[in-house]
């Protein structure tokens, strides 16, 4: 089952971030196999202020553990992080459900 990971930055959190972000590269780089995509989401500025990720998972608890693993959760960086199962209709410019 497919499951949308966001997660919104602290306030004033962009220096954690960027201190805790090759830590996090290595997480989602050990976790690529249920990565179904992932990116960071972007302020008005351009700049990281959350992440969104999209996860294959037997069921939420699974999602709930794979986040509070994430370095950046770890390091305290997200203000809320909200975990809804995702149906996904479109891939790759093509519709794949009804």
């Amino acid at each position: 089952m497919l499951f949308a990971l966001i997660c919104v930055d602290r306030p004033g959190g962009l220096d954690l971030r960027m201190a805790t972000r090759p830590a996090h590269l290595a997480y989602l780089e050990r976790e690529a196999a249920r990565l179904m995509s992932g990116g960071a989401m972007l302020d008005p500025e351009g700049k990281p202020c959350g992440s969104l990720l999209v996860i294959e998972a037997a069921d939420r608890a699974e999602v709930e553990a794979f986040a509070a693993g994430d370095p950046y959760a770890r390091a305290g960086l997200f203000e809320s992080t909200l975990i809804r199962p995702f149906r996904q209709v479109y891939k790759d410019g093509a519709k794949i459900a009804p």
